[in-house]
């Protein structure tokens, strides 16, 4: 669990800093007016019953940031309890879906960075991703940065099966970052301004029982049948086979939808387990790869079917 002693060593390096700037005859007001010249990012962590991995997070996230929100869903285990321990500023907000909240979020929080990272309960930063963010200038010529993605599974990292790494933008300047209000695989997306890649990677470590994972990928499964029955686009990434990473898996999943149902689940796992070298993540990827590519492609397939057997019976 997080220690709450950065306020007073904070306190300590200021005393020792303004005692410096009186031989260097230096107003202290002054000082508040010039822009930090490294990016300290405000934290935006998302988290519902979460004890088991938000410690972790926000002691990475420390490392990075003055400034760190929880928005938690009304968790009924120590959830609460630990961030406010890790000295972060606690809200609650009922969960409609991930991009429902990160935009209420975006919207809602009293934020005073100029810039923001976004996270989830089980993401910690690995230390090469702590030192290129503490490398940032604050005015750098960017408006985001897309971060690699690894998940933990099972205790192992998942790295092969070519989802390994995946490239989300979570890093962004306030005002200009925005999610998809998509039911199912949301991600934020610029509304101005240019992006790149930066090094080092999130590492997502999924700590639940399977009993619980396959339960949620139930649920995605019933968001990602709303997404594809859905007739409007509006405010959401648009597919394009040479753009950022995500546009980029937008086009792949597109091509995907477009294949026969129950066909392609046995497609992409073969593909992905085979042919992208699954394989090599020993038994710990055979259990993820079968469930989250196979199982969980095949059971949104059968949603699908569901659907238009009903819709057909009914019409008769």
């Amino acid at each position: 669990m997080c220690q709450n002693s950065t306020p007073a060593l904070r306190q300590t390096l200021r005393r020792n800093f303004l005692a410096y700037t009186e031989t260097l005859q230096i107003d202290p007001a002054a000082l508040g007016r010039i822009p930090s010249l490294h990016m300290r990012p405000s934290v935006i962590v998302l988290s519902f019953n979460s004890e088991d991995t938000l410690g972790a997070t926000l002691e990475r996230a420390r490392l990075v940031s003055d400034e760190i929100f929880v928005v938690d869903s009304f968790s009924n285990d120590r959830t609460v309890e630990i961030a406010r321990a890790c000295g972060a500023h606690v809200f609650q907000h009922a969960f409609e879906h991930y991009g429902a909240q990160r935009n209420w979020a975006i919207e809602s929080l009293p934020v005073t960075g100029t810039w923001q990272l976004h996270l989830d309960a089980d993401e910690a930063l690995d230390e090469r991703l702590v030192q290129a963010i503490q490398l940032l200038r604050e005015e750098t010529e960017h408006s985001g940065y897309f971060l690699a993605r690894y998940v933990r599974f099972l205790g192992r990292v998942i790295r092969h099966g070519g989802m390994s790494p995946t490239w989300h933008m979570r890093l962004f300047r306030s005002g200009v970052g925005q999610c998809e209000s998509r039911k199912y695989d949301q991600h934020f997306f610029l509304k101005s301004g240019t992006s790149a890649r930066l090094p080092g990677a999130i590492i997502d470590d999924i700590q639940m029982p399977l009993g619980e994972w396959t339960i949620r990928h139930n649920r995605w499964a019933d968001g990602e049948l709303a997404e594809l029955e859905a007739s409007s686009s509006e405010g959401q990434i648009k597919p394009d086979p040479y753009g950022n990473p995500v546009q980029r898996k937008r086009f792949l999943r597109r091509r995907y939808n477009q294949l026969p149902l129950f066909v392609r689940p046995f497609a992409l796992f073969v593909y992905r387990f085979v042919f992208r070298l699954g394989f090599l993540d020993g038994t710990e990827g055979l259990i993820f790869w079968v469930l989250q590519t196979f199982w969980f492609r095949f059971l949104v397939d059968a949603k699908i079917w569901e659907k238009r057997h009903l819709r057909q019976t009914i019409g008769k």
